[in-house]
């Protein structure tokens, strides 16, 4: 029998607008985020995603429709709502003049239920080494990297991160990712805003594309790569010394003249399959949204 895993936020003809506007920030969006999943939220600047978020984080109200966190609606929290979750948005939030352990120290003394020791968070995110030094002298990235050691303090069940790759090295981004691809292993659930497609790709369980306020696809990277990816094989090849390539259309490859007598005739560097990236799928989706 299959397991049903029960949905930890469920947002149902969602709707904001703000004071003055003459359209919605976001339109009627639906869709539910099981638990242990890895939900990204991905579309271009102005496309509601941070309005969505902070719905969900309970930093704005006003919104008409559903917006459910862990089976109670967000405007029916009250306090105790942010000792189950956690929240890492692009722009750092800590006290500069206090450094990095005496931040998350403070940040961990408002919270009534259990926490993690600042030095075990910090060696997570490899800022052992600098946990003495003061926050305001830290890097983008660093500071980023704090923003996610804090919001991970007390144990959330739902983590809510915004960009948590920005402004950091390839070593640094790749230890985040690996980071929170292990988080639903610790029993947590994550909605991630990112205009990273990479990250989204190698992360995400599922993804929705937001544009103009609604939401224009959801489904998994997997599915949307093979539905807009061509299907073919490109192989790279040596023609006189100079380095060629050409595209063999899929199925049918292995009867094809062609791709035979280019085996036989070539020194052949390299053969992959050509795949969309979530970056090709961005640009359609988002094309096809924006007309």
């Amino acid at each position: 029998m299959a397991v049903v895993t029960d949905p930890v936020i469920v947002v149902d003809e969602l709707r904001m607008r703000y004071r003055g506007a003459a359209t919605n920030a976001v339109d009627g969006i639906s869709f539910t985020v099981t638990e242990g999943e890895v939900f990204g939220f991905l579309g271009p600047n102005g496309a509601g995603k941070s309005t969505t978020q902070r719905i969900l984080t309970g930093l704005i109200r006003g919104h008409e429709g559903r917006a459910d966190v862990l089976g109670r609606p967000v405007a029916r929290w009250g306090r105790d709502y942010f000792e189950h979750i956690g929240v890492g948005f692009e722009l750092p939030a800590h006290f500069s003049r206090l450094t990095a352990r005496e931040n998350l120290a403070a940040f961990a003394a408002l919270y009534r239920g259990p926490v993690d020791e600042p030095g075990v968070l910090l060696d997570l995110v490899d800022l052992g080494a600098a946990a003495d030094r003061l926050a305001g002298e830290f890097s983008k990235g660093m500071q980023m990297r704090l923003n996610l050691a804090r919001a991970l303090v007390n144990r959330p069940r739902v983590l809510f991160l915004d960009e948590p790759t920005s402004g950091m090295d390839p070593v640094h981004a790749t230890l985040v990712r690996d980071l929170i691809r292990h988080q639903p292993g610790q029993g947590r659930t994550v909605f991630l805003t990112t205009h990273d497609m990479a990250t989204a790709e190698q992360l995400c369980d599922r993804v929705a594309f937001m544009v103009d306020g609604r939401i224009a696809a959801v489904g998994t990277p997997r599915n949307f790569r093979l539905a807009h990816g061509k299907p073919c094989v490109v192989v790279e090849y040596r023609d006189e010394n100079v380095l060629r390539r050409k595209e063999f259309s899929l199925p049918g490859i292995a009867a094809d003249a062609d791709f035979s007598a280019l085996l036989r005739e070539h020194e052949v560097e390299t053969i992959h399959t050509r795949e969309a990236t979530l970056d090709d799928v961005f640009v359609a989706v988002m094309g096809r949204g924006l007309r």
